[in-house]
């Protein structure tokens, strides 16, 4: 969130709606980010205080809705596997972020004029 005069601005969120049925935002992407910093799905949904059934859900639609896997499971190992993003999963990460930013920086001046509107008082003497 950006500065302006001492006070926070509004932030944007972006949503991107691919297809009537489908749609990649905020929190999709704070999943597949928590996966690969966490090496699993439920470790993952467990950061985010998600259940593992919403995680992998969430997964399976992300996968669903892109036609391509962003998340691939690591079977076996002494912990027992786990998962990891695929490339395209990095890369789907990697340009939302940018999209989001160039979003962000594109409605800045916005922003400022809309915090400095709200902060604005209200005629007085109207009834």
């Amino acid at each position: 969130m950006q500065k302006s005069g001492g006070k926070s601005l509004p932030s944007l969120s972006v949503r991107i709606d691919l297809d009537t049925e489908g749609r990649i935002g905020p929190g999709k992407i704070a999943l597949l980010e928590n996966i690969e910093k966490c090496g699993s799905i439920s470790a993952a949904g467990r950061a985010m205080d998600m259940s593992y059934k919403r995680a992998w859900d969430l997964v399976d639609e992300i996968n669903r809705i892109c036609r391509q896997a962003a998340v691939e499971r690591q079977t076996g190992g002494k912990n027992g596997g786990g998962a990891m993003l695929t490339p395209f999963g990095t890369s789907l990460v990697a340009r939302y972020r940018k999209i989001e930013r160039d979003a962000a920086s594109a409605v800045r001046k916005e922003l400022a004029a809309l915090q400095s509107d709200i902060g604005k008082k209200k005629g007085v003497g109207r009834s």
